[in-house]
């Protein structure tokens, strides 16, 4: 699940209208971003041994995608958030960086540890839902479209004539960001 996601961005952003949208991307992606640099210094890896495909390949991504790594990522982020953007702001960016791992739960093979590293060498986690694209794929596609949704109620919402283009132009920047992020991930 890649531009789910950014669903859940969307959907925070028109509850948490204090929250700069980018904080929100950059949230719903943390997990995802540090993981790149752990994935080319060899710590954390992917395995394509069975493709390359939608949601065929295997991650091991033993420390930013481990649930207790998760965590302590979510609450380093909601600290950072809260001296920005004060305690509800904090509460949010946490809630938006975990939902990363949850929704990550349900599409993942069983390749998510619980403790990082795999320390203890703990059953991993993951409900594979990739192994159905069609199903992933619609679940991922209801989750856009409900953030967009509501993003779009959020930003017309109470709108005057001078900035009913601002809002215009900001939902439909939104809808063409949350329709390729679909198109990458497919």
């Amino acid at each position: 699940m890649f531009a789910g996601h950014f669903g859940i961005a969307a959907a925070v952003k028109a509850t948490q209208p204090r929250l700069p949208l980018w904080s929100l991307i950059v949230a719903t992606q943390l997990l995802d971003i540090l993981f790149i640099p752990l994935n080319l210094a060899g710590v954390e890896r992917t395995d394509t041994s069975i493709g390359t495909g939608y949601g065929e390949t295997i991650f091991h991504a033993d420390y930013t995608h481990s649930l207790v790594g998760a965590l302590l990522i979510a609450v380093v982020a909601g600290f950072a958030a809260r001296r920005a953007w004060g305690a509800k702001g904090g509460y949010a960016i946490a809630s938006v960086v975990f939902s990363h791992w949850l929704l990550d739960l349900i599409v993942h093979r069983a390749d998510m540890p619980i403790l990082p590293g795999n320390a203890g060498e703990l059953p991993l986690l993951g409900f594979g839902l990739w192994k159905y694209a069609g199903i992933s794929m619609i679940l991922e596609t209801a989750i856009l479209a409900i953030g967009f949704a509501m993003y779009v109620r959020y930003a017309m919402k109470g709108t005057g004539k001078t900035s009913r283009k601002k809002a215009t132009a900001s939902v439909i920047a939104m809808g063409l960001f949350l329709a390729l992020t679909m198109m990458i991930s497919v």
